[in-house]
């Protein structure tokens, strides 16, 4: 039985075989952990308790990632450093990966047939915080890879959030009778560009306006995400009416959180870049 550390190819094997697993899972496809790992141990020669616990390593990699990973792998932190850099460029090397549209998105705006399928919880507070330092090696990997301005910049997610939060929104009022306001939301975003400083305007159903900024992310409630000068200026203008809608688990299971002003209530902002001007 091989000990020791794990060998560059044999990090490569194991996050390549997460992959296939995660990808048939997400689709709905069966597969056996058992068979896998046992295939993993002859190609490795390593024991399936070694396998196991490396999944999970993979696991607690992908969640500092900001990505899902597999259900029954919880994530387990200890782990070298060079299995990170695999799952990292795995990802680089396959960058459709995070490009993906989610299971379950329409191929139009205009789709409001079918219910949404959206779950609006609390947010996150200290009192089901996570163990500190698990949260402490999450942050540190998503601050390794800025895992926030990578998720910013992945228009498809970012679109696909937004226009699963306009039909969430049409159907909500349309169930409230109010089919009136239904009609009138408004995907700010996709008509005139980012800049409104929200991205779908709507309404309750007492008529009253719900101006709302969407981030979304494929992984856990708690990854960090980017939000601009102009949209803390206005959630502070428009303190009544806007609201911050979290969506998280997207690429499996669409889960939300709402944070209304001020911010800094529910957030710890960080600068990320000055404006440079000549004296």
């Amino acid at each position: 039985m091989v000990g020791g550390e794990w060998s560059d190819q044999e990090n490569a094997a194991i996050v390549a075989d997460y992959f296939g697993m995660l990808a048939m899972e997400l689709s709905g496809k069966p597969f056996s952990k058992a068979e896998r790992n046992r295939a993993l141990q002859s190609l490795t020669g390593r024991g399936r308790g070694s396998i196991e616990y490396k999944h999970q390593n993979i696991s607690a990699i992908l969640k500092g990632l900001g990505e899902t990973w597999i259900d029954g792998y919880r994530p387990a932190f200890n782990y070298q450093r060079a299995l990170e850099s695999a799952v990292v460029d795995w990802l680089d090397t396959h960058p459709d990966w995070l490009v993906r549209p989610p299971a379950g998105a329409s191929s139009s705006a205009t789709e409001m047939d079918e219910p949404p399928s959206l779950w609006i919880g609390p947010a996150p507070t200290l009192s089901n915080h996570p163990d500190p330092t698990e949260l402490q090696q999450t942050m540190a990997i998503a601050g390794r890879y800025d895992v926030a301005e990578r998720d910013e910049r992945n228009r498809v997610l970012g679109r696909c959030g937004e226009e699963l939060v306009v039909r969430h929104e049409w159907q909500t009022l349309t169930q409230s009778g109010r089919s009136d306001l239904a009609e009138r939301v408004r995907w700010v975003s996709d008509v005139d560009g980012d800049g409104a400083g929200f991205d779908i305007a709507s309404f309750l159903p007492d008529g009253r306006e719900r101006l709302i900024e969407v981030k979304t992310t494929n992984g856990w409630e708690r990854t960090p995400f980017h939000i601009s000068r102009n949209e803390l200026s206005v959630s502070e203008q428009r303190r009544s009416d806007w609201c911050l809608l979290r969506l998280w688990n997207f690429s499996r299971e669409p889960k939300a959180f709402e944070l209304y002003p001020p911010l800094e209530s529910h957030v710890a902002l960080t600068p990320t870049s000055f404006l440079a001007t000549l004296r």
